[in-house]
């Protein structure tokens, strides 16, 4: 049997709290056995719904915390009025001291990421930390990244980015050297800003044998699944996943639209309703939900704050899996056989 992984949870965040949390860690229970739970939360609010989980609770370890993180927080008053006490600093805590593998939550993006900076530390080499998402794309999927970590970027940074994007694809896309392309407005490679441009000569001429790089991709290229990692700055790579999300929302309320509203489109749908059931299951973002924090010397996982139990089982199971391949461990080995330095003098 398989040694257990252990899940470090912030059980407060999110919109819903710990009512998505808990139930969502049972579901991700189901389907891996062999997880097992380190839990961080108001014990009021949090044992009730446990009590109601008997499986997930046999596997768990519930911590009281008094503090949350609020979704409104800004990150230096998240620190400020978190560190070391809130359910969020004591689930990033957990991985710090090797009680959990991965960290897991669904609150404040910003100030999980400057919590998790401030208490896990960056690792060597890389100057500034990323998140990165799973893309769903014609191809299957594609990892993209930055997605809301850190806004703007130099060449360096973008640098780093393909390189921890492509050690990240690696693992999830068991792809030995990953094809990365550069987001860009335009293939050609005189289009662009300064850093973009700077960046795709550095790693054309660097040559990493990790890296297959493919040049500048475009949007529509997100979607496509044209290279295996996405390489763009916080700014963009968080737009064109809230638009993206936001199409799949639009394209479904569409199609319910259309399916009800004449007679002979209800009957075409019974009997298309096979293949709708598909298109819905492709197209719901909660299949892909977690975004997967960079440069750490430790893993934490972000769950979209507004998703709900099978949203947040989406990204226990995601931890699940950077912890079962040993995320962090790869990531730091693939920076040290490509010392950013050495692609910078290239």
């Amino acid at each position: 049997m398989s040694r257990p992984v252990t899940i470090a949870l912030d059980a407060m965040g999110g919109d819903q709290g710990a009512a998505v949390v808990i139930p969502g860690a049972a579901i991700a229970l189901e389907r891996r056995p062999d997880l097992r739970f380190v839990i961080y939360g108001n014990e009021a609010v949090v044992q009730p719904l446990l009590d109601a989980q008997p499986a997930l609770k046999a596997v768990s370890e519930l911590h009281h915390t008094d503090v949350a993180v609020r979704m409104d927080d800004k990150p230096s008053q998240a620190l400020r009025a978190g560190r070391y006490k809130s359910s969020m600093w004591r689930a990033i805590e957990a991985v710090k001291d090797k009680r959990a593998a991965v960290a897991v939550s669904a609150g404040n993006t910003g100030a999980l990421m400057a919590m998790a900076t401030f208490c896990l530390k960056r690792m060597a080499n890389v100057d500034r930390p990323a998140i990165a998402a799973l893309w769903p794309t014609l191809r299957g999927e594609s990892v993209v990244l930055d997605v809301g970590a850190t806004i703007g970027a130099d060449a360096q940074h973008l640098v780093d980015l393909a390189v921890m994007g492509a050690a990240l694809a690696r693992i999830v896309l068991d792809i030995e050297r990953p094809t990365v392309g550069l987001l860009n407005v335009g293939v050609e490679e005189v289009k662009g800003n300064e850093a973009v441009k700077e960046a795709g000569k550095r790693l054309r001429e660097a040559d990493i044998p990790l890296i297959d790089y493919r040049g500048f991709v475009e949007g529509d290229d997100l979607g496509k699944g044209t290279v295996d990692v996405v390489v763009t700055e916080g700014f963009a790579g968080n737009i064109a996943l809230k638009t993206a999300e936001g199409t799949a929302k639009q394209i479904a309320h569409y199609l319910r639209a259309a399916m009800g509203r004449t007679l002979l489109a209800r009957v075409g749908y019974l009997f298309a309703k096979g293949a709708f059931d598909a298109l819905r299951e492709k197209m719901d973002p909660r299949r892909s939900n977690g975004g997967v924090f960079l440069g750490l010397d430790g893993v934490v996982i972000k769950s979209h704050g507004g998703t709900d139990a099978l949203g947040f089982a989406s990204a226990v199971e995601l931890a699940y899996d950077m912890a079962r391949h040993s995320l962090a461990d790869t990531i730091r080995e693939t920076i040290a056989q490509v010392h950013p330095s050495a692609v910078a003098e290239a």
